[in-house]
C-alpha cells in the first residue's frame, strides 16, 4: 500500500481486503452516514472523516478528505486496522474451516474497526432488540444533544459522541426521551460503573476474553452477546464470538442442523476458530444476513 498527502487530503493506493461499504454496513458500528456510493462521513474518536473508495479488482484506492498524514497515523490507520494482514487471516481461517470460503469471497472487504470503548459500550447496550437504522438514529440523537459539532459533509451535519463525564448527570427519564426505552437504567448503570472505576478500559484490555466478558456483564443489561461485541469492536479481543439470533441461525444452518444452545455454538466456534473467532464471526454474520441463511423458508 502506498500513502501520500496532497492538498490537505490523504490518498491510499493498493489497499487489499478493504471495502468501506462492507466495513461500515456490517453491523459493527453506528456513527456514520452514507454520502454516495462508496463514500461516507464517519464520526469516531472525536473526529470527523470524509472518506471515498474506488475499487479495482483485487486492490483499491481510498481518499481521506481534509486529513493530513499526522491525523491518519494518529487515528485512522488504527481505526481501520490497516496494519493487519487480512489475506493471511483468511488463509488461516480456511485451513481451520473451508465452509468460510464462500462468505469470505463475497464479504472480502470486511475489517474489524478499532472503536472507542465508551461509545461502543453504550451503542451495543442500545442495540438490543433494535434494527440498525434505529440504533444509528439514537446514537445520532445522543450526539446532537450532548456531543460537539464536528462539521458538515454535503448537507449532513456530524457530532461527536459525548464522553462519560458529559453524560454523568443524565437521568433515566432523559434517556427515555431519546427513545432508548427499557435500556435507560442499563446506560445509567454503565456510566456509574465507569465513573467509579469498577469498569475500566485499561484493566479490561489486560484481561483475557473470558475474564473481561465477566467484568462487562457486571453492568446491568449486558449479557454475553453485548459483552462480546464490546470486546471485539473496541478492546481488541479478536477471539470474541458474539452470538445473537442471526448468528445462532447461521451457525445452526452451517454446522448443527437443529436448534442449538448459544453456549454450545460459542464453544464450537472457539474450538474451530480460536484467536481468529471475531474475524470468522464478521464474515459469517454479514454474509448470513445478506443471504438470509438459516431463516425459515430460506436456504433450507
Amino acid at each position: 500500500m502506498k500513502i501520500k498527502e496532497e492538498q490537505h487530503n490523504v490518498y491510499l493506493y493498493g489497499i487489499r481486503d478493504f471495502d468501506i461499504e462492507q466495513i461500515l454496513e456490517c453491523g459493527q458500528c453506528f456513527h456514520f452516514k452514507k454520502i454516495a456510493e462508496k463514500e461516507y462521513g464517519i464520526s469516531a474518536h472525536g473526529r470527523l472523516l470524509h472518506v471515498k473508495q474506488e475499487v479495482c479488482e483485487e486492490t483499491s484506492s481510498l481518499v481521506l478528505y481534509n486529513c493530513d498524514l499526522e491525523e491518519y497515523n494518529a487515528v485512522w490507520e488504527h481505526y481501520f486496522d490497516l496494519n493487519r494482514d487480512y489475506g493471511a487471516i483468511k488463509k488461516e481461517l480456511l485451513l481451520r474451516d473451508n465452509k468460510l470460503k464462500e462468505a469470505m469471497d463475497v464479504m472480502w472487504g470486511i475489517r474489524i474497526l478499532n472503536q472507542e470503548f465508551f461509545e461502543t459500550m453504550i451503542s451495543f447496550i442500545i442495540s438490543q432488540n433494535k434494527q440498525i437504522p434505529h440504533i444509528k438514529q439514537i446514537v445520532e440523537n445522543i450526539s446532537i444533544k450532548y456531543g460537539k459539532y464536528l462539521g458538515t459533509i454535503g448537507k449532513e451535519e456530524f457530532y461527536s459522541f459525548p464522553d462519560v463525564n458529559t453524560l454523568k448527570e443524565v437521568t433515566e427519564e432523559e434517556w427515555r426521551m431519546l427513545k432508548v426505552g427499557f435500556r435507560a437504567p442499563y446506560i445509567v448503570d454503565a456510566i456509574q460503573k465507569i465513573l467509579s472505576g469498577e469498569i475500566a478500559e485499561n484493566v479490561l484490555m489486560l484481561m483475557n476474553r473470558e475474564d473481561a466478558m465477566k467484568e462487562l456483564m457486571k453492568v446491568k443489561g449486558i449479557g454475553e452477546k453485548v459483552a462480546n461485541c464490546i470486546l471485539l469492536f473496541s478492546l481488541g479481543k479478536r477471539d470474541a464470538f458474539p452470538v445473537d439470533v442471526w448468528m445462532k441461525r447461521i451457525m445452526e444452518y452451517l454446522y448443527f442442523h437443529e436448534e442449538t444452545d448459544n453456549q454450545v455454538i460459542r464453544k464450537r466456534a472457539i474450538g474451530m476458530y480460536g484467536e481468529y473467532g471475531g474475524y470468522a464471526q464478521q464474515y459469517l454474520f454479514y454474509y448470513g444476513k445478506v443471504h438470509n441463511l438459516g431463516k425459515t423458508g430460506k436456504n433450507g
